[in-house]
């Protein structure tokens, strides 16, 4: 069934995706959902054999045909003859991302799996290939049809999880990318995320986007005049939220549990305590999709792919998060 369906993108062939789904998946204990993993095979068999593991995938040219309980492959078309070079940055694996994203977007609107988990890739691979996105974020906002404007990155883990205002932009053009309707719409997503997982019993953290949250206006006035009127409107529609709030200072309340998230302006703003608090175990979420989207918080990893000590942590916790996740959904 399409509801018990988890996609799995093993993204650049030459990173770390291939290897952590064989490390994870290979060892005999299988996730509750179907797995269909999609990318290159090539991948796989070269760190399967060089872990001493039989392959633990049925190949499949649909979801559909995927047995319950399962770990599968499907090899979207062009990808068939895909050269592995572990460890190095080629455009060719900027390429089998690319189709692959392709491949997983055609699905998810055919309603062939209820979400995605994604592996990472390399952004500047993706783009010399000729998919002109940022990143996964972007690409899936696009080709789902919710619009860049629609979503909403998040990241989280155990004791720490941020949501943020805008995702890859120059530092430079970040203050003309806060809006009040934007503060709004990302709330109200970190909102209906924080309830799905249980943990809505306190208030969303807003930071400010100036040091000391502006001050009073001394220090900038975007949080006088945007960021403060957006969290009153949000919680006049229902979300519990406070803020603008410091943003030196909003990470270690949010550690000991005042808050249930925190909604930072800017992704190093939200993601450097994040990545203190959670490098390893940590789970990149997509709000405002018609789909449940996750993925690993980390990167391609080239300089220990084939060496096999990457944590898988964050891989495990992506599934964990996409299964519960679609369990929430079910229920609404």
């Amino acid at each position: 069934m399409p509801e018990n369906t988890l996609l799995l993108t093993l993204g650049d062939p030459n990173g770390l995706g291939p290897e952590l789904a064989c490390r994870l998946l290979g060892g005999g204990e299988r996730p509750s959902s179907r797995i269909v993993m999609i990318g290159p095979e090539q991948g796989l068999v070269y760190h399967a054999e060089r872990l001493g593991i039989a392959p633990f995938w049925t190949r499949v040219t649909h979801p559909a045909d995927a047995p319950d309980a399962s770990v599968c492959l499907l090899v979207p078309a062009g990808l068939e003859d895909t050269a592995v070079h572990p460890g190095e940055a080629r455009t060719e694996g900027g390429y089998a991302v690319g189709v692959t994203l392709d491949a997983a977007c055609e699905l998810l609107r055919d309603g062939a799996a209820a979400g995605v988990v994604t592996c990472p890739l390399n952004k500047a691979m993706l783009q010399d290939a000729g998919f002109d996105f940022p990143g996964h974020t972007e690409f899936f906002a696009e080709r789902l049809g919710a619009g860049r404007e629609n979503i909403c990155m998040h990241l989280g883990g155990p004791k720490l999880k941020v949501s943020l205002v805008t995702t890859h932009p120059r530092l430079a053009d970040v203050p003309a990318l806060i809006t009040k309707e934007r503060v709004v719409k990302c709330l109200h997503l970190t909102h209906e995320l924080v309830r799905a997982l249980g943990v809505d019993d306190a208030p969303i953290a807003v930071c400010g986007l100036n040091p000391h949250a502006g001050e009073s206006g001394k220090i900038g006035t975007e949080d006088e005049r945007i960021i403060a009127p957006a969290v009153q409107q949000a919680c006049e529609e229902g979300v519990s939220a406070v803020g603008p709030l410091p943003g030196d200072t909003v990470f270690h309340f949010a550690v000991q549990g005042r808050y249930s998230a925190v909604l930072a302006m800017y992704h190093d703003q939200g993601l450097a305590p994040l990545k203190l608090m959670h490098f390893s175990e940590a789970v990149n979420v997509t709000l405002g999709l018609p789909v449940v989207r996750t993925s690993v918080d980390h990167g391609t990893g080239y300089d220990i792919t084939g060496k096999y000590v990457a944590d898988t942590g964050s891989l495990a916790a992506a599934i964990d998060w996409a299964q519960r996740l679609v369990a929430a959904r079910r229920k609404r």
